[in-house]
């Protein structure tokens, strides 16, 4: 499935202009990070994008670093969250950085979420298809329930979203985002931490 020009000349547009206006929030949401626990200002993992091609996703960082191999653990996670890293969370802000994952090609304004690598393995037939676009900031599972909902159906609503991708539906994604983020509809999972696809 190749994307629509419409999109990526979109997404190009959408993130500069983001980019620009917002550019005091980011500086200073990254000297709050700075000042209240130190360097990296960003927190960097690899994702699977399109077609299955991993690349680098940007995020502020809102976790100290693990001191102990308890910590480590995912279950350790919670404790590791900081005072500002919450604050962005609760926010969203920490997924801003991701307009420039957009700028360059790799992700798309609107889109299913990408995911980790070990998780697209366990991908079925059906479920890969969320891989035929790019992954985005937003989408239709996130404005549908995001984190409350089962990883099955996260999915599926993500598969209906390639299937059924069209100007308008992008447009009502978008225009229906803020208002979820504001309700803070299942921003994070319990403790604000995320399940793994089988939980």
């Amino acid at each position: 499935m190749k994307t629509p020009r419409w999109k990526r000349a979109c997404d190009i547009a959408m993130a500069t202009v983001l980019l620009v206006v917002l550019a005091p929030l980011l500086v200073f949401i990254a000297l709050a990070i700075f000042i209240s626990s130190g360097a990296p200002i960003l927190f960097r993992q690899e994702r699977i994008g399109l077609a299955g091609r991993p690349f680098t996703i940007l995020k502020y960082r809102t976790m100290r670093p693990p001191r102990t191999a308890s910590e480590a653990d995912p279950v350790g996670d919670a404790a590791r969250i900081t005072l500002v890293g919450r604050a962005l969370r609760a926010m969203s802000l920490d997924e801003l950085p991701q307009l420039i994952n957009v700028l360059v090609g790799e992700m798309s304004i609107v889109g299913p979420r990408p995911t980790l690598r070990d998780q697209v393995e366990r991908y079925t037939d059906f479920q890969r298809r969320r891989l035929l676009v790019r992954p985005g900031i937003t989408g239709w599972a996130q404005i549908n329930g995001r984190n409350s909902l089962a990883w099955s159906k996260r999915i599926e609503l993500d598969v209906w979203y390639v299937e059924h991708l069209s100007v308008m539906l992008d447009t009502r994604i978008v225009f229906r985002t803020l208002p979820a983020l504001v309700r803070r509809d299942g921003v994070y999972g319990p403790d604000g931490i995320n399940p793994d696809l089988d939980e």
